[in-house]
């Protein structure tokens, strides 16, 4: 086996950037469709058979009774269709930190399939059945499913990625939700299987991408921080880096692991409780609050949840609802993919105001185009409108807030931060989901002013508050909040704690596996 001189001509090859190989880009895509396709897809997926499914609770309802429901019941109905997925979502985000304890990483992916799997079963068998009751229970399955991976994708491409390309492959797993909603529309189509009897076939198709990442993902390597910092297996988390970079000499990124665990393990884990009570993390904590809680009151799920109800509202043709609705998703992929562009040139505080402040212009004009859409080209404004809405979310309000948690709390803290993070916005998602049909029936077209009022609080907070973040180490942003918590002094023992070297030696025990590795 050669060693790290060998590699190097007898210079120690610090510095070397990691490269995007084959087992890393396989991986990242199987754990993103696998996982976070499926949070996209379940997102917009009853979107388009509407109609269909009310009338099939309501058929049911009167084969039942011998008398159909009332319009209240079904508005009740449908509502908690919608909002029992974020309500699982939330479930799950709490089951987050004890299972990739547990299991790991990869673990958990594998165990989450089951979440997805059976739900896609029962409810293509629905209608057969002539229950919809499953379709309710399975939406909270399902949801659980979208809480577990929308917190483990990115935590374990995270931990599988490279310095240099851990930022390109931490926003996959966004991609690959947008992806899931322009699939779940297209699929919707009329001519497709958004139709009386398709509808089923469209629900149970989600447990497609489970089965594919059941069947891939056990070929590819664990976490090599969980092998090492948490399992103490250094032989499998060396095995693990080799086949992840190609080559075999991963020493340096091993040290570096090394005194990670070694730091962590000096400071302690910080627990949800503390972060609420410590002071030095006061306008961190309330910041993400105020950022993840706009993301979802601002009404992005009504949008998809109901994007084809607001077309029918603005004029649009029965017929030609439904293209609007996949060019919206469209527009939406595109506009992910140019964030990942932009976001490191412009940084994040000018993204976080201008997609919070396009979502606060888009609603107010929407409501305006709404009220007036007897007039000849309002059906076309409001389409226009809802799409910068979209826009908006795509290049800030949906994908910035998550990088913030990231940069604006140390090690100790940020596994508690992502907990706190992941409950507001799945809670805000379910309120939104469970609310938004009884605003709609009760404001009308007003509804959205009460989201550009919250996407206006939000734009105010972050010029007030949030630091922009580009460019700086934790460190230095440490800094900038500490002044603002008026715990400088604090700030500092904390960065010591955090990124001190570590004179410890490691144990015997993962000394002699590390050698019998090389």
């Amino acid at each position: 086996m050669k060693t790290e001189n060998q590699y190097t001509g007898g210079v120690p090859c610090e510095g070397r950037k990691g490269r995007m190989t084959l087992v890393l880009s396989l991986v990242t895509f199987v754990a993103a469709f696998g996982s976070s396709f499926q949070y996209g897809y379940n997102v917009s997926v009853i979107n388009s058979p509407e109609l269909f499914m009310k009338a099939f609770y309501n058929e049911t309802y009167y084969e039942r009774n011998g008398e159909y429901m009332s319009k209240d019941m079904i508005t009740a109905l449908w509502s908690i269709t919608v909002s029992f997925f974020p309500l699982g979502g939330f479930f799950g985000s709490l089951l987050v930190g004890p299972m990739v304890n547990k299991c790991g990483r990869k673990g958990t992916l594998l165990i989450n399939n089951v979440f997805s799997i059976i739900p896609a079963i029962l409810m293509g068998a629905s209608k057969v059945a002539k229950t919809f009751e499953v379709i309710i229970v399975c939406r909270v399955i399902i949801g659980i499913c979208a809480g577990l991976s929308s917190n483990v994708v990115p935590m374990y491409l995270g931990e599988l990625s490279p310095k240099n390309l851990r930022g390109a492959v931490g926003v996959v797993p966004q991609l690959f939700i947008t992806i899931g909603i322009l699939a779940a529309q297209i699929l919707g189509m009329r001519m497709i299987l958004g139709s009386t009897e398709g509808w089923p076939i469209l629900l149970g198709l989600t447990g497609i991408p489970a089965v594919l990442q059941l069947f891939l993902l056990p070929f590819f390597p664990e976490s090599p921080r969980y092998l090492l910092i948490q399992k103490g297996d250094e032989a499998s988390a060396i095995a693990a880096l080799r086949k992840l970079r190609g080559w075999d000499d991963v020493e340096e990124e091993m040290e570096e692991m090394r005194l990670e665990d070694q730091a962590e393990k000096a400071e302690g884990r910080m627990s949800v409780l503390t972060l609420f009570t410590y002071r030095g993390l006061r306008w961190q904590l309330i910041s993400i609050i105020v950022m993840m809680a706009g993301q979802q009151l601002s009404g992005i799920n009504a949008v998809y949840y109901y994007a084809d109800s607001i077309y029918r509202s603005s004029g649009v043709e029965e017929n030609d609802v439904q293209f609007v609705t996949v060019g919206t998703g469209a527009v939406n992929v595109v506009m992910t993919l140019l964030a990942v562009l932009i976001v490191e040139s412009l940084g994040r505080r000018i993204l976080l105001l201008a997609g919070f402040g396009i979502c606060c212009v888009a609603c107010a004009v929407l409501t305006v185009a709404l009220n007036l859409k007897h007039i000849n080209g309002m059906p076309y404004l409001s389409i226009a409108c809802v799409i910068a809405y979209v826009i908006g979310h795509a290049i800030g309000a949906s994908p910035i807030p998550s990088v913030m948690i990231i940069e604006m709390f140390l090690q100790s803290s940020r596994p508690a931060a992502f907990m706190v993070g992941g409950s507001v916005h799945w809670l805000s998602n379910f309120t939104v989901g469970l609310v938004f049909q009884y605003m709609d029936q009760g404001l009308g077209a007003y509804s959205f002013l009460i989201f550009c009022g919250i996407c206006l609080l939000t734009v105010i907070y972050i010029f007030l508050v949030v630091p922009e973040t580009k460019n700086k180490t934790f460190m230095e942003i440490n800094q900038i909040m500490a002044k603002r918590n008026g715990t400088e002094e604090e700030a500092d023992k904390e960065e010591l704690k955090d990124f001190a070297p570590i004179s410890q030696p490691y144990s015997k025990k993962a000394e002699a596996q590390r050698n019998s590795a090389l």
